[in-house]
């Protein structure tokens, strides 16, 4: 099996739409259609992928908006964490009304902490990393060396915790206890900006070391 880790930048606030998918096969997972589901349908038909599932980091309308039409066209099963269905399904808390562009949208299957599913031919984790939201959940695929971090990670920061459930504390202790543990090498593939690993975040990220105020 040959995975391909491409991504698309949607919608005004610049959310990274990932496109996880084997070259032989075609299956592909999308993690966290934020915006634009026309911009993702167009890239899914240029690719000719079969979309089995929808993994989201987390609820915010950026990351939710363009879902039930991308579910829709494809089908794929709608994944997310259990303790984030508050934001998911409240326009206040998902921010979607802040922003006069309300949304919900609905999930097939709710995951928990430490949870394992199969995608792609590969175990999947699904570890909880609340802080930017309650139930922000980041998917680990051991097998590919690959980390969807959400807003949780980004490279050399944190997501942001001034938003509904948001925590400061529970960031840091969710980055340093359950993601900086992974191997070096694993890649992170953050829902906005760019790319980066474990390791570059334990040694440059301010926020891996020292005291969680």
């Amino acid at each position: 099996m040959s995975l391909v880790c491409d991504f698309r930048v949607v919608g005004p606030v610049q959310t990274n739409c990932y496109f996880l998918f084997d070259k032989e096969t075609k299956e592909c997972v999308i993690v966290d259609p934020g915006d634009e589901a026309e911009k993702i349908l167009r890239y899914i038909r240029n690719k000719q992928l079969k979309v089995t599932a929808i993994l989201l980091t987390h609820g915010h309308f950026d990351h939710i908006q363009a879902v039930s039409d991308v579910q829709k066209a494809t089908g794929a099963k709608v994944m997310a964490s259990r303790a984030e269905k508050i934001i998911i399904e409240s326009t206040t808390n998902n921010l979607s009304s802040v922003m006069s562009a309300s949304c919900t949208t609905s999930v097939d299957e709710y995951l928990e902490d430490g949870q394992e599913i199969e995608l792609l031919g590969q175990t999947v984790r699904c570890i909880l990393t609340p802080g930017h939201t309650i139930g922000g959940m980041c998917f680990y695929f051991p097998k590919a060396g690959i980390l969807f971090s959400g807003d949780t990670l980004f490279q050399e920061s944190v997501g942001r915790t001034d938003f509904p459930t948001g925590s400061m504390s529970q960031i840091i202790h969710s980055i340093r206890e359950k993601l900086l543990i992974l191997p070096p090498a694993v890649r992170v593939y953050p829902g906005h900006g760019m790319t980066t690993s474990i390791g570059e975040e334990k040694m440059y990220n301010p926020y891996a070391g020292g005291s969680d105020d």
